[in-house]
Order: structure tokens, then C-alpha cells, then sequence
């Protein structure tokens, strides 16, 4: 059985330990596997998980994993990103910038949206840029798409319930079951694709950034005229990056579990 420090409240005893061990699993674990760690009951962990769950505090994703919840990633990201994700970031951005020749940009999540907090352009003329400070939705970004797949269906389904998918192109996706058979899927793969669903002509590239614990912090995308884009040459290269921005944040002591 796991050894958490107890506060005197059964209940939140419970769910910090439940919590604890989705981290040391990387994020997801099953019911079976949470129960038998913590030596819960399975029905009593199924009810904290299922309460846990309804307050954004844990996922539950398709196939009986459950994972660390939506609120948790936006908490992650607005305490560890917004104050040290660009200047850790940064060398690693302009590494990939001069392998791939195109805008690397750098993105936290805010409640449903993305917004770009650091770029690295390259020196060619004709470029995609995404200007500092500026938002777009999750459903129409690289990054925002591998967002909502982490936070499993669900989480999936209420976004789209929330914002109503508003189109932005014709290649937009504006319906909730494509939406969850998208992200899902990139969810799997880990990375995902912008096929000009926010601009006409612009396609990225994206890959999730997380910390040494396994907790999603920020976002890495590659944003490119989409007839320059090359997916099988730069997938590689952007998972590289994100692996090095995660080993820049355990130098420099983010994101390490609390002894």
C-alpha cells in the first residue's frame, strides 16, 4: 500500500494517494491497477475516482484507464509554464527552428483556448507567425487537439458541448463524435496535426510538452505554409524537442515529485 502524509481527512487521504499513483504511472493507470497500489476496495476507489472525476480533478479515458483530470493540466501549466516554460524553452525552440526553417511557437492552455507565449521565426521571408499574447481555440490547433485527448472522452465531449465548435475553415471539425475519433487518435500517437482548421494555407505540427513527473505543462508546434510542411521529416524532430525541454525543467527543478 502506498504511504502518503495524512491530513486527518479519510477521504482526502485517499484521493492524494489515488493521485499519487497516476503520476508514478505516467499520468493513466487502471482501476484494477490503482486499487491494488493504494490496497483500496475497488468500489471504494471506483467512488473517489468517480467524484474526483466530476470535479475535473481526474480523467477517465475509453478502455478503463483513468488519467490526471483537466483542472489538474490547467493548474500545471498557469503555476510551471507562465513563468519559466520561455526561458527554459527557448534554446530547444531555436534548435528546431534551424532544423525545420519554419516558426516554432510555444503554447499554455487557458480554460478553451491555447495562447502562444514564445516563438522562435526563421529568417525566410515568407513565414506563418503567431503573434505573443494571442488565443485560438483547442478544436483548431495542433496542441489544443492533443489537450483535449488527454483529458479523455469526456473532457472531450464537454468542450464541445461548451463552445459549439465554431468553424474557422472548411476543414474545421464541427462535430463532437469526429472531434473525440481525432484527438483520440493523435492522443495515441503523440502528435498531432493543424490541416489549415484555423487558416487556410497554414498546417502545423504539435507535441505535448510534460514535466518529469509525466503532467502535461505546455505545448511545442511547428507552424508552416502547409505545402512547405513536411510531417515524416519533422515529427521526429518536435518529439526530440519536447524530450529536451522536459530534461531542461528536471535541471532546473521543475516538476520533480516532493520527497
Amino acid at each position: 500500500m502506498t504511504q502518503t502524509r495524512r491530513s486527518g481527512i479519510q477521504v482526502i487521504d485517499r484521493l492524494s494517494m489515488l493521485l499519487e499513483i497516476l503520476v508514478r504511472n505516467g499520468g493513466t493507470a487502471s482501476l484494477k491497477a490503482l486499487s491494488a497500489e493504494s490496497g483500496l476496495h475497488p468500489s471504494t476507489a471506483f467512488r473517489i475516482l468517480s467524484s474526483a472525476a466530476d470535479n475535473g480533478l481526474v480523467g477517465h479515458i475509453d478502455g478503463g484507464q483513468y488519467s490526471l483530470g483537466e483542472k489538474l493540466m490547467q493548474w500545471g501549466c498557469a503555476l510551471q509554464g507562465g513563468t519559466h516554460m520561455p526561458e527554459i524553452a527557448r534554446p530547444v525552440m531555436e534548435w528546431l527552428r534551424n532544423k525545420v526553417e519554419e516558426t516554432v511557437n510555444l503554447t499554455l492552455r487557458e480554460g478553451d483556448e491555447v495562447v502562444y507565449i514564445e516563438r522562435a521565426t526563421p529568417r525566410r521571408m515568407m513565414r506563418v507567425e503567431q503573434v505573443i499574447g494571442s488565443h485560438a481555440p483547442l478544436h483548431v490547433t495542433a496542441v489544443g487537439k492533443l489537450m483535449l485527448g488527454a483529458g479523455g472522452r469526456q473532457v472531450a465531449m464537454d468542450y464541445a458541448a461548451r463552445t459549439g465548435l465554431p468553424a474557422y475553415t472548411q476543414h474545421t471539425i464541427t462535430t463532437p463524435g469526429k472531434l473525440w475519433t481525432t484527438v483520440s487518435r493523435y492522443h495515441k500517437q503523440g502528435y498531432a496535426l493543424d490541416n489549415e482548421e484555423a487558416e487556410i494555407g497554414v498546417g502545423c505540427i504539435g507535441a505535448l510538452i510534460r514535466n518529469s513527473a509525466g503532467a502535461i505543462v505546455a505545448g511545442l508546434s511547428i507552424s508552416a505554409p502547409i505545402e512547405r510542411r513536411r510531417e515524416q521529416e519533422w515529427i521526429p524532430l518536435i518529439q526530440e524537442a519536447t524530450r529536451r525541454i522536459t530534461q531542461r525543467m528536471a535541471e532546473a527543478g521543475l516538476g520533480k515529485p516532493k520527497a
